[in-house]
């Protein structure tokens, strides 16, 4: 997400870097650079007025141009305008209400339903017992839709098959959490290929009877200018409180995250970061504002890394890493962690100081997964045996292996000299916590760098 307009922001920063001082001149060109930006990342135009006016305004007021580093005060005053246009600060769902009620809306094919369910996941982990309820009396197969993922996160879900009336089944929803112990309720309401004075009416009236604690619209970040004439609908006919951005992953431009927020002026609550349905979380416009000028987002990824890496594996692990019996099997396991946090280019994107283009991350990231992909292969090629005990392999079996995997030997033999590098590494971090500080149990920051490498010099 915002690869497109990272890049630029942090091109026309990195120009000014060449600056002595920032002038009334250079400023202006830098203004006018990021106004194209913003422009081509499809922001809204009153947004890109709007920001373009504070960044002048914060640069004159606090004497920037007479500045001795341009480029970082520059980065100051733009981060600065990022974080107010995302929403300043963090907006947690309100839970309060027994049963707690929050009402999913939005259009067909934002993503509502999945992000119904991945909010249940979310909420789940946090220790919530979350009800999901159809209902979308319309859409042919929606019910069924939600019942499957219910079913894939083991959540229940709520549904009256031949019912139309949708009070009805919110009202009966309520008093089943009540008497099962919910303690949260998830509305997955109807959507519309457009808003109508029908669909408007009946969430009117949910909104009315029942007084839901949250009202979450759900945006395809992908729509462009169209999010912003869909969230100020809903939000002048039904107050919204906050709003869910879907697709974040696949939308390179962001415009839509950058305009929304600022045009409602409700807050982003959550993000849809990919397909899995554990991939949604909290949205913290300070943290997404450093990951557009490429400043990383290291928060987030121990966070992540927190929720991937189970507490017991990673002590077994290092139990094992210290007496160098660190197997094929654990390499396999820390492989599949990886994948979890997410796709080798969002892990770099969120990491600080790397500093590299949008197309030179989609590279190492596609290399990066046909190398695990290849990894992968060659290691299921071995015996349980072998994969448990790296040092058994001799030249008859590394060429058995080799002809099973269809992968040359000079390949294998590279592999397994990294792999006996790798091991050396690790063999001796006995205090793993201490060296990361926020990581439960191993590092897999270390292991992770050093896989990279692998995949860097495995071709």
């Amino acid at each position: 997400m915002f690869e497109s307009l990272s890049d630029r922001l942090q091109s026309i920063i990195a120009n000014t870097a060449k600056e002595k001082e920032l002038t009334q001149e250079n400023m202006k060109d830098a203004l006018r650079e990021i106004r194209r930006a913003l422009l081509e990342a499809d922001v809204n135009l009153r947004v890109v007025k709007s920001f373009i006016s504070s960044i002048k305004d914060r640069a004159e007021g606090e004497n920037v141009l007479q500045g001795i580093n341009p480029s970082q005060q520059l980065v100051k005053i733009v981060n600065d305008e990022l974080i107010n246009l995302l929403g300043k600060d963090v907006s947690p769902l309100n839970l309060q209400g027994h049963p707690n009620i929050i009402m999913m809306l939005g259009l067909q094919g934002s993503g509502k339903t999945t992000s119904s369910a991945k909010l249940a996941v979310k909420l789940k982990q946090e220790g919530r017992n979350p009800l999901l309820v159809a209902c979308d009396v319309y859409r042919p197969a929606a019910i069924a839709q939600l019942k499957t993922l219910g079913s894939q996160i083991e959540v229940e879900v709520y549904s009256e098959d031949e019912n139309k009336n949708v009070q009805d089944i919110v009202s009966h929803a309520i008093n089943y959490a009540k008497d099962n112990g919910f303690n949260t309720i998830i509305l997955d309401t109807a959507g519309r290929l457009q808003i109508d004075t029908d669909m408007m009416a009946e969430l009117l009236l949910i909104d009315r009877i029942f007084s839901p604690q949250e009202k979450l619209l759900v945006i395809d970040a992908m729509t462009g200018q169209e999010t912003v004439n869909v969230a100020e609908t809903f939000d002048s006919q039904l107050n919204i409180t906050g709003l869910v951005l879907t697709k974040l992953d696949g939308d390179s431009r962001g415009g839509a995250a950058l305009s929304v927020a600022y045009c409602t002026g409700k807050p982003i609550k959550l993000t849809g970061t990919g397909e899995k349905l554990h991939a949604l979380e909290d949205f913290y416009p300070e943290r997404m504002a450093t990951r557009i000028l490429g400043m990383g987002d290291i928060v987030s990824l121990v966070e992540r890394a927190q929720e991937v890496f189970d507490e017991k594996e990673a002590k077994e692990l290092e139990k094992k890493m210290e007496k160098e019996e660190f197997s094929f099997n654990d390499f396999l396991k820390m492989q599949k962690q990886m994948k979890m946090l997410g796709s080798i280019d969002q892990i770099l994107g969120m990491i600080p100081g790397i500093n590299i283009s949008k197309d030179d991350k989609e590279k190492i990231s596609h290399e990066g997964e046909k190398q695990f992909k290849k990894i992968e292969v060659l290691i299921n090629s071995m015996t349980p045996q072998e994969r448990n005990h790296p040092e058994l392999l001799n030249s008859s079996r590394k060429r058995r292996i080799a002809e099973g995997s269809g992968i040359s030997l000079h390949d294998l033999n590279l592999f397994l000299n990294q792999f006996s590098q790798m091991r050396q590494m690790m063999k001796g971090m006995s205090d793993m916590k201490k060296s990361i500080g926020k990581f439960k149990g191993m590092n897999p920051a270390l292991g992770m760098k050093k896989m990279m490498q692998m995949m860097r010099k495995f071709r």
